[in-house]
């Protein structure tokens, strides 16, 4: 069992939670260490847990027979995902990946139904979850469809700063080059360039170890 102090701190949608329901939240929570790119789940596990991110960065995505790899989005610190297969009781239908190490929290599904069934405030919170979660989704679709790869990189980046999804993010990311490639689905390679692009452009500086946001909605954007 986590406290209440460290519950409030590693999830937002506990903040609106009254007293029973933090108590029931933090009686189901685990915490769990993961080496970097070792698998959090496979597509198909029956893995019954909400996750949250403490620290580190995961990918979400899924891989063909003859080994090509699609990326979905990378998760940061204070992100919280997986309440589909949690709802629906059925098998995960992506892998998940720490691509560095990475620290999670688990809520067991009894504990999530438990809220879903009696909290309001934890209704609320998933209502836009997943409505910031459609529309997170439909970008990742229309960036892969649409736009090139410097443009893919700015929409991916900008997908991290989602306030609600990333509640507690400053505009500095820590992220090296080749886990950005790896959210956006291009080589390190062409990150390093795309990124010294926008760095021209003024949308970002390039650092050691991370990038810093310049301009956010022109990142947002970028390539309409």
């Amino acid at each position: 069992m986590i406290s209440a102090d460290h519950l409030k701190r590693i999830a937002a949608w506990s903040r609106d939670l009254n007293e029973q329901e933090i108590e029931t939240a933090r009686a189901g929570i685990v915490e769990r260490s993961f080496k970097a790119n070792e698998f959090i789940c496979m597509r198909g596990d029956q893995f019954e847990y909400w996750l949250g991110v403490v620290t580190g960065l995961v990918t979400v995505g899924t891989g063909s027979r003859d080994g090509k790899a699609v990326s979905f989005t990378g998760l940061t610190n204070g992100a919280w995902f997986g309440e589909g297969t949690v709802l629906k009781n059925e098998a995960r239908r992506y892998d998940a990946v720490a691509v560095r190490d990475t620290r999670l929290a688990l809520m067991d599904r009894a504990t999530f139904m438990w809220l879903f069934e009696n909290s309001v405030g934890f209704n609320r919170f998933l209502v836009r979850l997943l409505n910031e979660r459609l529309g997170q989704f439909m970008g990742l679709l229309e960036h892969g469809r649409m736009l090139d790869a410097k443009a893919r990189l700015a929409r991916s980046i900008a997908t991290l700063f989602n306030p609600f999804l990333y509640p507690d993010m400053s505009r500095h990311l820590d992220i090296t080059q080749e886990e950005l490639g790896a959210i956006s689905g291009i080589s390190r390679q062409n990150t390093n360039q795309c990124l010294k692009a926008l760095e021209k452009e003024g949308l970002l500086r390039v650092e050691y170890g991370g990038v810093t946001i310049v301009d956010l909605e022109k990142l947002r954007g970028y390539g309409e």
